[in-house]
């Protein structure tokens, strides 16, 4: 049986994606969800907890809780699964692989990666789409070392990022962020029909002493937002 909290979450994400409740629209209140599910508030205040988490609805003091944008929103303080952002938002994920082989290092990948240069490195260029509409160009730089069966995994199946967390789980991220002009590749692939400005997020991971990935990571700047929260204690 679904949990009731599944079950407030649920009918707010299909509300949602009917249309019926648009951006920025009021969401009913806890003890309204409360009532209308036969829970106690506790379990209503759950389900809105964990959709505002998500960044499917703000909570704002005083006023209510609204439909947050439509936008997709990834964090700069957290490294998260794109496919676990998408079906977070009830959105279908879809990977389409362009590329899959292996390469010889060119100089600055081969320092990204801390291997020689003209070394053989894994190369990947992947597009996800969330419910068919492309939102990300991935393109990855492995190091054979920590991850040799790269070339050999299903990404339409399993995305890259939870590939590696499995075989050379993450001790170390450095990462830039830039708006950048898009390529007529990238347009191609993102399905940009003018060359609308992205984001470029250059990720270097590792794990224990070895480099893992270099990544170079471009979003539709009309469909994608960067955020993160910190939290202070009292002083």
């Amino acid at each position: 049986m679904t949990a009731k909290f599944e079950q407030i979450k649920k009918y707010i994400l299909e509300k949602i994606e009917s249309g019926e409740w648009q951006e920025n629209a009021l969401v009913p209140s806890e003890n309204k969800l409360a009532d209308d599910f036969a829970v106690s508030r506790m379990t209503a205040r759950r389900a809105v907890e964990e959709l505002s988490q998500q960044g499917i609805l703000n909570r704002t003091k005083g006023s209510g809780t609204y439909v947050a944008s439509l936008k997709g929103q990834g964090s700069m303080f957290e490294i998260k699964d794109i496919a676990d952002e998408i079906t977070a938002r009830g959105h279908q994920h879809k990977a389409t692989v362009i590329e899959l082989e292996t390469i010889e290092a060119i100089a600055p990948i081969a320092i990204a990666l801390d291997v020689d240069v003209d070394s053989e490195v894994f190369r990947s260029v992947i597009v996800h789409f969330d419910n068919n509409k492309a939102v990300q160009v991935e393109e990855r730089f492995i190091n054979p070392k920590s991850a040799p069966d790269y070339l050999s995994q299903d990404f339409t199946e399993t995305t890259p990022h939870e590939y590696l967390s499995q075989v050379a789980p993450l001790t170390e991220a450095r990462h830039t962020i830039e708006a950048v002009a898009p390529t007529e590749q990238v347009c191609e692939w993102l399905q940009l029909y003018n060359q609308e400005p992205c984001l470029q997020l250059i990720r270097r991971t590792s794990s224990k002493n070895d480099v893992v990935c270099f990544a170079r990571i471009i979003y539709p700047g009309s469909s994608y937002r960067l955020g993160g929260q910190l939290t202070f204690g009292k002083h």
